[in-house]
């Protein structure tokens, strides 16, 4: 039996933190992109409540799986951090902006002022999944890099078609997964309305999905050749989509969670994909593939990798038990009270 090396241990665990962030933030990320589509103050209130206890521990799984990928592979945190520092400090502006809306909306009951911070929410929450998604299409497409492994691009050219192909695949996987997630909080005439949209969200995800993935065959070349060395990769890909397509099924039977579990293997299975088609590589170069930046070239010392697998074997177990403890303890429909947003 093969036993990984501790560098593709690290590439997993990284993989699994990112995964995690994808999976708990998405759902909340995707309730902001909704949240104009509800027309009453009520209603609204309703989504801001439903994530409420949970979103600000969700953005929790990106500051560990960044620091995971500063620990165990720096050099590819460095190039990545420094290449695409404007772009995450207008995702850090959307975050913070989403974080500012939702605390602050309710501290007036004017129209104008709850009206602002919606639009200053949804906005934040658009934006913000939009720049993950252009992110994970450069990361997927590959960014040009000089021999040391430096960015050598400018700003304008990470927003490339592809990659904004995938920022919008993203932004409607996670209006998807936040609808789901909807479903499973709320009740009445609200949870009527947003049932029905999650058919439409599928079908708009998996169409711009499948759009993207033929767009991956003319950008990606490197890729394709390892999937095709790797079938395992198009069993997980077909596996993928039969998962959301069963999805709207699901919720139909009246197994609201079942249909969130759905959502979330959904995610699981598109995070493993790009895991096979992409390893051993950390950073493809694009277009000299041999300046790419592998789990090997910028790992940190086998020492040091071995050392932070103790802390991370402490770690996530705890903050998997935090995140466990918080959703079970709002488990259920979410309800308007004297207490909330």
């Amino acid at each position: 039996m093969h036993i990984p090396d501790l560098n593709t241990i690290w590439f997993i665990l990284v993989g699994v933190l990112f995964t995690g962030y994808a999976i708990l933030d998405g759902f909340d990320l995707g309730v902001g992109i909704l949240h104009l589509f509800v027309k009453t103050d009520h209603d609204r209130r309703i989504l801001l409540n439903s994530i409420g206890p949970v979103w600000d521990g969700n953005e929790v799984w990106l500051v560990t799986g960044g620091g995971a990928l500063f620990a165990a592979f720096p050099g590819a945190y460095a190039t990545v951090f420094s290449g695409f520092y404007n772009a995450f400090m207008l995702l850090l502006v959307a975050l913070i902006f989403r974080a500012v809306a939702i605390e602050f909306r309710s501290k007036e009951p004017g129209t104008t002022w709850r009206r602002s911070w919606d639009i200053a929410f949804s906005a934040g929450s658009f934006l913000a999944a939009l720049l993950i998604g252009v992110a994970m299409g450069n990361i997927t497409r590959g960014i040009p890099l000089d021999l040391e492994g430096d960015y050598t691009g400018s700003f304008l050219a990470l927003l490339n078609p592809y990659s904004v192909l995938l920022g919008l695949t993203v932004v409607a996987l996670f209006a998807m997964h936040g609808a789901i997630y909807l479903v499973l909080k709320t009740e009445g005439t609200l949870q009527t309305e947003i049932r029905g949209w999650v058919p439409r969200l599928i079908g708009i995800f998996l169409a711009l999905f499948i759009l993207f993935n033929v767009a991956t065959f003319f950008e990606c070349p490197n890729l394709v050749a390892v999937m095709k060395s790797r079938p395992i990769g198009f069993v997980v890909l077909v596996l993928d989509i039969a998962v959301a397509l069963s999805i709207p099924r699901i919720i139909r039977s009246g197994n609201e969670f079942g249909a969130f579990l759905a959502s979330c293997l959904t995610m699981v299975l598109l995070m493993a994909v790009l895991g096979i088609s992409y390893f051993p590589n950390l950073v493809i170069s694009h277009p000299d593939v041999t300046n790419s930046l592998t789990i090997y070239s910028v790992a940190s010392s086998p020492k040091t990798l071995a050392n932070m697998l103790v802390i991370a074997v402490i770690g996530v177990p705890i903050v998997l038990a935090y995140t466990a403890s918080i959703y079970w303890i709002f488990r259920g429909k979410t309800k308007i009270g004297h207490v909330g947003y």
